[in-house]
Formats: C-alpha cells, structure tokens, sequence
C-alpha cells in the first residue's frame, strides 16, 4: 500500500510527513514505460507532490509542480488532489544516461540545472497561486526544499528516493519524507533536527530495512517524541475523460477544430495515463456546431 504518514512533535515545533510511494512508482512506470533514470525523476516528483497535494485545505485543492530544465527529459509534471492522489508525465520517457559520478542515476542530468521548478496551487479562487523558481539541482529533493524556503519562507527539509533494479526498469522501492518546521520552532529545535538528520539512511534504505512511514517519520527526528496526525492511502489515477477532452477541444475554437474536420478521425492521447480519446470526422463536425452557437 501506498502509506502516507503525517506526524507532529510533542512540543508541538514541527511536523513530518514520510510516504512508501513503492506501488505508486511502480503504476506510473507501468503507465508510461519509463526508462531507470526516468523512472526515479518522475517518480521522485509524484512523491513530492503527493505530500505537498494533503497539506492542501480545501478538498477540491490541486497541486501541480512542473520542472522545465535543459536535461533531455524535460519537463517532468506532477499534480496532485488533496488527497494524495496523482497523476504525472515526463516530456520523454525514453532517456538513458550513464549513471553519475556516484554511480547513481543521473537524474539531474536527465531534468537538467538550467530552468525553473513551478508550483501552481489551484485553490478555488479567481486565479491560481503560482510561484517559479530557478531549478536548485534538478535531482527534485533539493529544489522542493528551495522553493520553500524562497517562496514560502518556511524551513523545511525534503528526501526522496526510487530504487531501480540495474538489470531492468523494474521499480523497487520509492518513497520520501518531508519535514517543516511550525512558528513555534527555535534555535534548539534547529540544531536538534541537524542533528538527528547528520547519519541519517536514504529513503529507500530504510524502506529496504523494513520500516513503514510511521517508523520513519520517528527515525529522521530521533530528538523528538512524534505523534501520528493522519493517514492517507494514496495512488497514481488519472482523472481524464471523454467529457473533459470534449471540452478541451472545443476550447481550442471553431478554427481549431475545422482544421481537426479536415481529418477523418482525431485522436487525442492523455499525457498522464496514454488513453486514446478517437473522434470522427462527424463527430467534431457536430462539436463544430456546439461551438459557433
């Protein structure tokens, strides 16, 4: 199960969220065929914004983060409900690299350095919170903790991590934390998460070790007595279908779709999930009508 832990300290000075996005990782890659590298670059973003999606208030909140780098993977999206739930594509899913100077996946060389991170919160109002800011490193954690510290001036600290069997695109494990500090937080509380966080494992370790997100979220604060808040089962799903393509495309206007009537049918492919959407010729004669009245 995809387990999505949120839990608070005792004193009431921070929170931390910690997810085994495992099975989710492993659905999107299915979805998209994603090579290794890719794999870990999208599925490190779907993690985040599956986290970032339930500290959302409102329940018809979304949640969408984009990475649009020079790496030839560009861009890479996700977007979440406030739930938890999410939906993703990288801008091609083909790219392999050798691995890093590391020897891990070079994710950063596949999203690249040079770009922007872009969060839109879609909050039910007039218009949408948006907020850009230069890509950090492109491996994702680095630039989900710079954007807040940049845009919402909140300290927080990110991890994620997909684990990749190096002999196939096999999806392992996946998953991540996130910890922010609350108002209440002071110098000491500071110096107390640097501390519990200098020998701390990766992610993806301490999934391998066995440990749920509930034992994780204790693991990366051992300073601190946490307790649990909430949890949510969370999934890849998209949320397509033919009446919100049928609106799309009458949304691109009569010009666009008399230029689609010259075709005998028109196909129209989901980024996140590759469901084929076909429309006849008559068929977008007749949205032609809807939309000229």
């Amino acid at each position: 199960m995809n387990e999505l832990v949120r839990a608070i300290s005792e004193d009431g000075t921070l929170y931390v969220l910690a997810l085994n996005s495992t099975e989710m990782v492993k659905k999107m890659q299915k979805i998209h065929s994603t090579s290794k590298v890719c794999s870990a670059a999208l599925g490190r973003l779907i993690t985040a914004a599956s986290m970032m999606g339930v500290l959302l208030k409102g329940e018809k909140d979304t949640l969408t983060l984009k990475i649009s780098g020079n790496g030839p993977a560009s861009p890479v999206v996700a977007v979440s409900n406030s739930k938890g739930i999410v939906k993703g594509y990288v801008g091609d899913n083909s790219v392999q690299l050798p691995l890093n100077k590391n020897g891990k996946l070079d994710v950063s060389g596949a999203v690249g350095k040079d770009g922007f991170l872009t969060v839109i919160k879609d909050l039910g109002l007039k218009e949408p919170y948006c907020a850009q800011i230069p890509i950090a490193s492109g491996e994702i954690a680095e630039d989900i903790t710079a954007y807040y510290a940049i845009s919402e001036q909140t300290p927080t600290v990110c991890a994620l991590g997909v684990l990749v069997n190096p002999d196939n695109k096999e999806v392992l494990l996946a998953g991540g934390f996130l910890i922010q500090l609350l108002p209440t937080a002071d110098d000491d509380t500071i110096s107390l998460v640097e501390k519990g966080l200098e020998n701390i494992k990766p992610v993806t370790t301490m999934l391998a070790d066995g440990l749920t997100p509930e034992e994780i979220c204790q693991a990366v604060l051992p300073e601190f007595k946490m307790q649990v808040l909430d949890r949510e089962y969370v999934d890849y799903k998209c949320d397509c279908s033919e009446e919100r393509v049928t609106a799309a495309l009458i949304s691109t206007g009569a010009d666009g779709l008399r230029e689609m009537a010259e075709d005998e049918q028109t196909e129209v492919v989901c980024h996140f999930c590759n469901k084929k959407y076909v429309y006849s010729k008559e068929q977008i004669l007749k949205l032609l009508k809807e939309a000229n009245k």
